[in-house]
């Protein structure tokens, strides 16, 4: 049985200030939800106060981003030993903004995730197409090829830590949403690579949806056998909003 994974990516929001009143907000309102792994994902300069803030609840905290490297001459990065140091349990690799904005190919994210592993902290590693590729018929050729790259330097022994992350770079805040049928062929997909590169550990493995998740539609894409859980830019900035994503079955809601 997969534990759902609901993890909020702050992307480039909140002050430290504002990161810490979110928490203050926000763990009241989830103290008593079960069976569910929550994470928030806030800019660096965050990570420090918010790892405090979250001390104690069952709040996980991640980064957005590390370097592969341990040390060295990088200016304005952070190493996987840093975030460790921080108390973060999960990182961000291979977001498609990283890939598309900054270049990051799947070698590099590949040696991000093992780094992270080497230092316990788990990676949640995002694959996904542009439009022009879903409307070239390429979403499988292009989702296969992040992941096989991507993935290139995990042992098969420890890929259960591992979370990918599909993002459908067409939906991501644009206010289009791949419908609960598409996500789910694509996640199964998704699964059935994960089969071909790590076998019987790729059922254990977590696969989040990632693009315009709302309160609105997380209970359908949830519903699917393959969407073990959603990344959530936009909707997880307001305690409320997040909070009813979290509470994602219906009768938990109600």
């Amino acid at each position: 049985m997969r534990t759902p994974i609901l993890a909020a990516n702050w992307k480039m929001h909140k002050t430290v200030g504002e990161a810490v009143a979110f928490a203050e907000d926000f763990l009241p309102r989830v103290a008593d939800v079960e069976g569910v792994d929550v994470v928030l994902a806030p800019p660096a300069q965050s990570l420090d106060r918010l790892s405090r803030a979250l001390a104690g609840s069952q709040v996980k905290l991640a980064a957005q981003n590390v370097h592969p490297e341990e040390k060295g001459a990088f200016t304005g990065e952070i190493a996987p030993g840093m975030l460790a140091d921080l108390g973060c349990a999960y990182t961000i690799v291979g977001h498609s903004e990283r890939r598309h904005i900054f270049g990051e190919d799947d070698a590099f994210v590949a040696r991000k995730a093992a780094a992270l592993l080497a230092h316990e902290i788990r990676p949640i590693v995002c694959v996904g197409e542009q439009l022009e590729e879903r409307e070239a018929d390429r979403t499988f050729e292009v989702v296969e090829s992040q992941l096989r790259g991507s993935l290139a330097e995990i042992p098969a022994g420890r890929a259960a830590e591992v979370v990918v992350a599909y993002e459908p770079v067409w939906a991501i805040g644009t206010g289009k949403t791949a419908t609960p049928e598409i996500a789910q062929e694509v996640h199964g997909f998704i699964r059935e690579q994960l089969g071909k590169q790590f076998g019987d550990a790729a059922s254990g493995m977590r696969i989040q949806y990632g693009g315009s998740v709302k309160p609105d539609n997380v209970y359908d894409l949830m519903a699917q056998p393959d969407v073990d859980g959603a990344l959530v830019g936009g909707a997880s900035l307001e305690p409320e909003s997040f909070e009813q994503i979290i509470r994602f079955d219906r009768g938990n809601a109600e």
